[in-house]
């Protein structure tokens, strides 16, 4: 059987491997069945939600969309944003083009959170997968090839369903190396399911789909679009910046190798690109080295404890995928370059210095998986027609069956889509599971949101409301103040100021002490509610520095009386 690997681009015909019209059908179908699954939590999250309370609409990860929200909101009416999860005093430094998009067409619109998130999710979902099918357009001329690469990347995951099932047997309970599970980033489907910012970053595909096709043409106007898509991108991710200058440098270095010349169309584009596009990575460094806030937020995501999992536990995080790529990156001898294509050179270049980016010395380090799903799915559907098929063959010879090579191309690329779904299909079923506690962090009282209406009136941007972790990471976005705790790196001094919050509402604290904590970062508001009740038994009520400004049946909260002279 004669099956289509990954075509050099210096043949004629590879410039030219576009999607038909009746295939685009396919991607739309795919697109719209990845929107409706994905849809369904946040219907249910809706539907099912008490009487009493309020679905907030996030799916996953509430701290982090905490912090986007409260830029958005910051960002719906100015320039720039102060940093309002944390109650130290500060400028409005910081600026991000997602949230301050958002923030201005959500005022346009009229829509509120709830109401732009889907917006977003939707918009990216449906330029990142075009996105993807275009890349893979451009790498395979068979139509099965490129849609089986196409579904490989839109809902990979890991092997993270053995350790559920692990959990449930033989470990008793306890899930092992849980991020190795919830890890989204390179995770397409778990992105599309609750981080859509990070299909939206993953956009970067897009550059070197434009400077692949300007290297065909030799026309760098490919290569001033692809700048400036970098710095659309760059913007709203800038360490995502990181992945598309090491990509690029890369395929320049392999070129020079393969050719023994220097590939003069990928220097220029090289600069171009970087010369266009490096304004948010300066910004980035300037805004994170010279601003003390700023600095020690960036020192605080290591709070996180969320890094890139040991080489050996990768396959567990990126699944079936991510092996088969391995192997045929492997199997193709990656040390020799000579006779190999452009293609063969980018793509598996690509595969190779995602493994240097992963492991960097950096905080985000976990980040930079995100797009390797690209590379991922392009070699495994390689690797899947290539070594896989032709076994297959033979085993089949072997056991005289039979079937037509067609169906058995089509059975493979099923199979395939089945061994890398489970995982998926098990944190989609869980977001059911979980949602139906109707609990924090996804739900709040309505009376707790009646209680931030309340502050959102009355209060200064720059007074400061204490309150419960799982309160306080929405006072920022709803009431535009100062939260005292509410995000685990946006926080200064996180820990210490969660002990803080401990001690203010422990029955057994003094109130000097709950005083000091209130005149050290000039808190101006208490809330007290359901959240704040569970941390101890504190009675506000008889804290004469405290006066009640608002109470509902459920929510008081209290201004902080000035102290005496």
């Amino acid at each position: 059987m004669q099956v289509n690997t990954i075509e050099p681009l210096a043949r004629p015909h590879a410039a030219e491997n576009e999607a038909e019209t009746s295939e685009w059908r396919f991607v739309i179908a795919t697109i719209a069945f990845v929107l409706i699954i994905t849809t369904l939590p946040y219907i249910y999250a809706y539907l099912s939600a008490p009487a009493d309370k309020q679905f907030m609409g996030i799916m996953l990860d509430v701290p982090d969309h905490g912090q986007y929200l409260s830029w958005m909101r910051e960002l719906t009416y100015a320039s720039l944003s102060a940093n309002k999860l944390t109650p130290e005093a500060n400028e409005p430094l910081f600026f991000n083009l997602l949230w301050w998009g958002m923030g201005r067409l959500g005022r346009l619109l009229g829509l509120g959170f709830d109401g732009m998130y889907q917006i977003m999710r939707v918009t990216f979902t449906i330029l990142f997968l075009l996105a993807v099918y275009r890349l893979c357009s451009w790498f395979f001329a068979d139509k099965l090839m490129r849609r089986t690469a196409f579904l490989v990347a839109t809902f990979t995951s890991g092997f993270g369903w053995v350790l559920v099932a692990l959990k449930y047997t033989l470990t008793q309970g306890v899930l092992l190396n849980p991020l190795d599970l919830y890890v989204a980033e390179g995770n397409t489907f778990l992105s599309i399911l609750g981080y859509p910012h990070f299909v939206g970053a993953a956009l970067f595909i897009f550059v070197f789909d434009l400077i692949l096709h300007g290297q065909v043409k030799g026309q760098l106007r490919y290569a001033v679009a692809a700048g400036f898509v970098a710095l659309f991108l760059g913007w709203q991710h800038a360490y995502d910046l990181v992945t598309v200058y090491s990509i690029m440098l890369t395929y320049a270095i392999l070129l020079t190798l393969r050719d023994r010349r220097l590939p003069m169309y990928m220097i220029r584009s090289g600069i171009i690109v970087g010369l266009i596009s490096c304004s948010p990575a300066i910004y980035s460094v300037i805004l994170t080295k010279v601003d003390p806030l700023w600095k020690e937020v960036l020192a605080q995501f290591a709070n996180a404890d969320v890094y890139t999992p040991p080489f050996y536990r990768l396959p567990v995080l990126l699944g079936p995928a991510f092996l088969l790529a391995l192997f045929t990156a492997i199997k193709d001898s990656p040390l020799r370059l000579k006779g190999l294509s452009d293609n063969d050179l980018f793509v598996k270049g690509w595969f190779f210095i995602t493994f240097v980016l992963v492991y960097l010395p950096v905080d985000y380090q976990i980040h930079l998986i995100n797009g390797w799903q690209a590379p991922i799915a392009i070699l495994a559907t390689q690797g899947l027609y290539k070594y896989v098929l032709p076994d297959v063959e033979k085993a089949m010879q072997q056991r005289r069956l039979t079937l037509s090579p067609d169906a058995l191309r089509r059975g493979l690329a099923v199979a395939l889509i089945a061994v890398i779904l489970p995982t998926n299909l098990y944190l989609w079923a869980w977001r059911f599971f979980d949602l139906s506690r109707h609990n924090y962090p996804f739900y709040l009282h309505k009376d707790e949101l009646a209680a931030m209406a309340w502050i959102e009136a009355n209060a200064k941007g720059d007074d400061v409301v204490l309150s419960s972790l799982d309160v306080g990471q929405y006072i920022p976005a709803y009431t535009g103040a100062h939260a005292f705790l509410a995000h685990w790196a946006q926080t200064l001094d996180f820990y210490g100021k969660t002990d803080m919050v401990n001690q203010f509402f422990a029955g057994d604290s003094e109130d000097i002490r709950r005083e000091q904590i209130l005149k050290l970062y000039n808190v101006s508001y208490v809330f007290y509610g359901p959240a704040e009740q569970t941390l101890g038994n504190f009675a506000p009520d008889n804290a004469g520095y405290l006066s009640p400004v608002f109470s509902n049946s459920t929510v008081k909260v209290y201004a902080v009386r000035p102290a005496a002279p």
